[in-house]
């Protein structure tokens, strides 16, 4: 009975077979021969001649394209049920375009028989619908999906997309995400459909507790730290979230794992690692450790090193017995700092084909013996220098910076001055910059320097308010890589010739009929082309009239008290009235219908040329400048009335060693000047309108990359002004305070920025003031680049500075300091400089009864503000 129930059985799974080898997949109908009245046997396969391949149900695919692809062909011999129509089916179902296929036999005549493939084709993703997440998730999905729109939806395609909403918000925390999708026909978009995706995402999952087990000489409370994004709940936890995010977790772990071994643990170990659910909205995490010993240097030995001594190359490697283990620290002093490191010692001397392998030889307890197995090579001379992507730049301009030339011993220090010089010109793209040294096989080598060109020319077209000064407009082109000597040449015009590297700047700027300023300066940097001695010729005119400033003048006839407010003058001013008003209002307009004004034409010249000591980071430069000054009906400045002449020497002793003139990461800068007119009183002479001083600028500049891409800048700057004899003049004195940017109405005076106050209003500062003989200004900043695009580099920024002004040298404290703290921005632009804004927050007061203690929160500048 039993055998009989078996082939009952064995009978019903072969028709069924052979049934679907006919109909396909994904359909349910009666046999073929059953339905359709046609002899089939099913039992018993026979081989039949095809006579006809038609399709049916296809809208977009071509037919013939289909029946291709199935491999039947008209002609072809088959078995009915046999492998082929099983073939050809697969073939088809494999292409994931179609959603079912059936095969199906619709007529025979003896040996020969006509097949229909039907055809059911899946339908394209058209678009993506969201519910339970917010517009602003929705575009960010949209984002990471966006190369699925079009395709094929099939299964995989509706896990992949599933896959990336829950990876996106796993990464957030939300573990334990419900995303249900539904998939909608859109018939009058042809064959394409729509996915509705429904998101509940649910309480994001933080982590309750982390316990760490297998620790011996380590704190708990170090490895926690360590896992700097994976943080337990606490109380007060703000800025870094106790939110479990799996990705981080590896991270972190990679990173612990890192950090023992720097810390001498070089078999540390994490044997495992789990989580598991505390209750519904957290987990705890747990890791088992295995600390193993702490590893100390024993003895360091050298081998293969002909060349240099072993005493001289281990004070290069500064690695001592006793020091902790650590292979990172090792191989950064081998190879990671140029110039300090190991491989520096060779390749500075041409040996290209340096190496050296350090290898631990012993270990005995906690010391490890290490030796360190060097290949000198030959020494390789530079056959030629090619330079790549200057496309506006001349080649002489490129090659006069570069420190690697033909016939000299390969440098690698050399190689990277370059980069650094090539960065700091300005021409080019300092991310892109890229030297690719390339051996040759007479033991020579190419020096290949690929550059990006980028924009360098500056328009200046701003305009600004500027408190009680009113507005002033600024129109400024600054040409920075300027060719004179293709000025007639009207072809190179672009707008004007350019890529010889000289520099051409144009400024206007103007407050109506109060005040004009008007600029031109020509810089050569390399004079005769042989040697970096610079020539900068430049001539400028000012003209003010200080009474016509718009809100100066209406504050004369509104105010109880006329310019007193702003220092200009009052009861006890230059305008004495017993009742400050009416008096001081008809002598200041008095004072403008005499055409009261501060004109001033200057033309300076001057000379620079790079040093080659201390080191070749210095340079030194040496001016003339005669300026002559036109006063009338201002004495209440200070200064004198008639034609004054200034004639001045300046000289200014630099370094410079900063990485990148833009988002600066590493080097320093200083500056020290001094500005000396001849000493006319020493001789004797006693005219007013001979101006003399002698004054001292010092400017310095710090960068330091902290961790990562976050830069601390450090600054100081300090300025005196004195005399020869007798009292000083009211002429070059300072104004500190605001944003600096207030040149235009100086007077003759340096105007230097302090966030967080208004402009001029620390210590003798401002319109009629004195103005201080002595400053001195302290900044530090923390900066993170947004951007390093060299279209838009952009970074952030945070400040904490103090300064102060002083009236004499006796008053002179450079710990008394008017503070200040704050966030600011900077963005560069390649045709418009650097823009800043900042917001300050003042903490002193500096002038009684100035109002809101002289602070101002918001400062806006316009170009690199060294002071």
């Amino acid at each position: 009975m039993k055998k009989v129930f078996l082939l009952i059985i064995a009978f019903f799974c072969v028709a069924s077979l052979a049934n679907a080898q006919l109909r396909g997949v994904g359909r349910s109908s009666l046999p073929i021969g059953a339905s359709s009245g046609l002899d089939l046997n099913y039992a018993d396969p026979k081989e039949y001649e095809i006579a006809e391949i038609t399709t049916s149900g296809s809208k977009f695919y071509d037919g013939n394209s289909m029946i291709t692809i199935s491999g039947l062909r008209i002609g072809d011999k088959i078995k009915v049920p046999g492998d082929a129509i099983t073939s050809a089916l697969r073939k088809l179902m494999d292409q994931g375009i179609l959603e079912e296929v059936e095969i199906v036999a619709t007529k025979m005549e003896g040996t020969r028989i006509w097949l229909n493939i039907a055809l059911k084709e899946r339908p394209r993703l058209y678009k993506v619908q969201y519910s339970g997440i917010r517009k602003g998730e929705q575009e960010t999905l949209n984002d990471k999906i966006k190369t699925y729109k079009g395709k094929i939806i099939t299964e995989t395609l509706k896990k992949n997309v599933e896959l990336a909403i829950r990876k996106h918000f796993q990464e957030k925390g939300y573990l334990n995400i419900v995303i249900k999708t539904a998939q909608k026909t859109d018939s009058l978009r042809g064959n394409n459909a729509t996915l509705s995706i429904s998101v509940n995402k649910k309480s994001k999952v933080k982590i309750n507790k982390i316990i760490i087990t297998g620790l011996k000489e380590t704190s708990e409370r170090t490895i926690r730290r360590k896992l700097k994004d994976t943080k337990q709940m606490r109380f007060g936890r703000i800025f870094k979230p106790s939110k479990y995010v799996p990705k981080k977790f590896e991270e972190d772990k990679q990173k612990l794992i890192e950090y023992m071994n720097k810390s001498g643990y070089r078999d540390f170990q994490i044997l495992s690692d789990s989580v598991y659910k505390f209750n519904e909205n957290t987990v705890n995490v747990v890791l088992k450790l295995e600390e193993g010993r702490k590893y100390y240097y024993r003895n360091i030995y050298w081998e293969g090193n002909y060349i240099y001594p072993d005493s001289l190359l281990a004070e290069v490697l500064s690695i001592k017995k006793g020091d902790v283990y650590n292979t990172e620290e090792l191989e950064k002093k081998m190879n990671g700092n140029p110039g300090e490191d190991l491989s520096s010692v060779y390749m500075d001397n041409g040996y290209l084909y340096y190496n050296a392998e350090p290898v631990e030889t012993a270990i005995e307890g906690d010391s490890i013996d290490i030796t360190i197995r060097i290949n000198e090579g030959k020494q390789a001379t530079i056959n030629k220098v090619i330079v790549n992507g200057n496309t506006k730049t001349s080649d002489h301009v490129v090659m006069r910076e570069i420190r690697t030339l033909p016939g000299q011993k390969f440098n690698k220090s050399a190689i990277i001055r370059t980069v650094r010089e090539l960065s700091t010109i300005g021409y080019f793209n300092p991310e892109k910059i890229s030297p690719n040294p390339i051996p040759r096989p007479d033991g020579t080598v190419d020096i290949e320097y690929n550059v990006e060109e980028k924009p360098s020319d500056q328009i200046e077209l701003s305009g600004g308010w500027g408190g009680y000064i009113g507005f002033v407009g600024t129109l400024g082109v600054v040409f920075n890589n300027f060719s004179a000597r293709n000025i007639t040449n009207l072809s190179s015009w672009r707008p004007l010739p350019s890529g010889d590297g000289q520099k051409l700047a144009v400024r206007f700027q103007a407050n109506g009929a109060a005040y004009q300023n008007y600029s031109l300066t020509f810089t050569e940097p390399w004079l005769g082309g042989k040697k970096p001695n610079s020539l900068s010729v430049s001539l400028s005119r000012n003209i003010s009239y200080p009474l016509r400033l718009s809100n100066a003048y209406s504050g004369a006839y509104s105010s109880g008290y006329g310019y007193n407010n702003y220092g200009l003058y009052g009861g006890t001013g230059y305008y004495p009235s017993t009742s400050y008003g009416t008096d001081s209002a008809s002598l200041a307009q008095q004072a403008i219908n005499n055409n009261a004004h501060f004109n001033s034409t200057n033309l300076t010249i001057s000379l620079g040329k790079r040093l080659k000591w201390p080191d070749d980071y210095f340079s030194l430069s040496n001016s003339v400048s005669f300026q002559l000054i036109d006063v009338k009906d201002l004495p209440y400045y200070g200064y004198p009335d008639g034609l004054s002449t200034l004639a001045t020497f300046i000289t200014n002793f630099s370094r410079n060693s900063i990485d990148n003139p833009t988002f600066p990461r590493m080097g320093s800068s200083f500056s020290l000047t001094a500005s000396l007119t001849p000493p006319y009183s020493l001789f004797g002479g006693k005219n007013t309108n001979l101006i003399e001083y002698h004054k001292w600028m010092f400017d310095a500049s710090w960068f330091t990359t902290m961790v990562g891409k976050l830069v601390l800048h450090t600054r100081a700057h300090l300025g005196f002004l004195g005399s020869y004899g007798g009292a000083i003049t009211r002429f070059e004195r300072f104004d500190v305070g605001g944003s600096g940017m207030v040149q235009g109405y100086s007077f003759n005076r340096d105007i230097i920025g302090l966030r967080g106050y208004k402009d001029r209003i620390i210590g003798p500062s401002g319109y009629g003031s004195p103005g201080g003989v002595a400053y001195n200004k302290f900044v530090m900043e923390v900066r993170y680049p947004v951007s390093l695009n060299p279209s838009a580099t952009i970074f952030l920024l945070g400040f904490a500075e103090g300064g102060n002004n002083y009236a004499s040298f006796q008053e002179y404290n450079p710990f008394k300091l008017y503070k200040s703290a704050g966030v600011g921005a900077r963005i560069f632009m390649p045709a418009f400089g650097m823009i800043g804004i900042d917001y300050g927050f003042g903490f002193d007061k500096p002038q009684p009864g100035a109002s809101d203690f002289g602070r101002q929160a918001f400062t806006f500048s316009i170009g690199q503000q060294i002071r």
